[in-house]
């Protein structure tokens, strides 16, 4: 919202404007440099008052406003269901709307945090230090884009509670068989062989939303489909 002063700036330079147009006209039509200077006069303060009641009116309504804070676009879903992929995908698009935007990746932030374990205390910790970064980003206008596992349903709807007005949950929703097929990684073959443990989808459950804002289902939509939805809900709240 604007402040004070610089509505009085604005109605003061709308003002000069608008009334040297009136006088020229004036002018114009009678010839008369006193009829024109007495009509600037007179509206000049009168419509200074009024436009300024005017704007400052308006400041006060949120009706139509752009939101001009940011957003967390957590992204969960099984290791391999499509989270980074789509993350990465839609970060131009966003950022091609006038959005800041910053990407936090799971394998990224555990390469920050390097003594982060895979217990369920260890998870929980972790999900809620980058949430509250990523919560501190969106304050400050940005759109965060997080792409983690995070598998447990108390601890994502505290992330959603650091700051609920813009959160969005993605569920990128995929068989583990679909994900094992995926797995460039050879890290589901691990754990299925015991070689890695606490491994979510294997031997550490992983805990499905409810009711997430976007359920997608990678196994059977493509990616730029999947991409689509996103940026329609996302943009289209934001709008």
């Amino acid at each position: 919202m604007d402040r004070v002063v610089r509505s009085v700036i604005k109605a003061t330079t709308w003002r000069v404007i608008a009334s040297l147009y009136t006088g020229i006209v004036t002018f114009v039509l009678t010839g008369a440099i006193s009829v024109a200077a007495s009509i600037m006069g007179g509206e000049i303060i009168v419509k200074f008052c009024l436009y300024l009641i005017h704007e400052r009116a308006w400041a006060q309504i949120r009706w139509g406003r752009m939101k001009s804070g940011g957003a967390i676009i957590w992204m969960t879903g099984l290791p391999s269901s499509g989270k980074t992929t789509l993350a990465e995908k839609i970060q131009k698009p966003l950022e091609q709307t006038g959005k800041k935007v910053q990407l936090l990746d799971g394998d990224v932030m555990r390469g920050m945090f390097p003594n982060t374990g895979f217990s369920k205390e260890d998870r929980d910790n972790h999900i809620r230090r980058v949430g509250y970064m990523a919560s501190l980003l969106a304050k400050h206008g940005v759109f965060v884009v997080c792409s983690f596992v995070s598998p447990y349903k108390e601890t994502r709807q505290q992330i959603r509670e650091m700051f609920s007005e813009g959160f969005v949950e993605v569920f990128v929703d995929c068989p583990v068989e679909k994900c094992i097929e995926r797995d460039v990684k050879g890290l589901y073959a691990k754990a299925l062989a015991g070689e890695i443990k606490q491994f979510t989808g294997v031997d550490d459950p992983y805990e499905a939303p409810n009711n997430p804002d976007i359920h997608l289902k990678t196994n059977e939509m493509n990616a730029q489909e999947c991409v689509q939805i996103i940026l329609d809900k996302v943009v289209g709240i934001w709008r």
